[in-house]
């Protein structure tokens, strides 16, 4: 009961709301398109199959949003909203 009582009466910080989505379009793109980019490199590369090649490149891709997520878990813990 005391804890929903603690978040009720703090407000939302608005700087550090727009600090972290700032970061997160930032990170988001350069992790995301990076990654993109070396699956495309790799197939490319080996030359492989354009199929093979996409199924890599959203391999990556995927694994670039997965470092974003942690990324941001660990940007709110140190850039608290409230």
């Amino acid at each position: 009961m005391e804890r929903s009582a603690l978040a009720e009466t703090k407000k939302i910080n608005w700087v550090h709301v727009s600090t972290l989505v700032a970061v997160a379009i930032l990170v988001g793109t350069e992790m995301v398109g990076a990654s993109w980019a070396a699956g495309w490199a790799l197939g490319g590369l080996l030359q492989l199959d354009p199929l093979v090649s996409r199924v890599i490149e959203a391999g990556f891709g995927l694994c670039g949003l997965a470092l974003l997520y942690y990324f941001m878990r660990t940007a709110i813990r140190n850039e608290p909203i409230r």
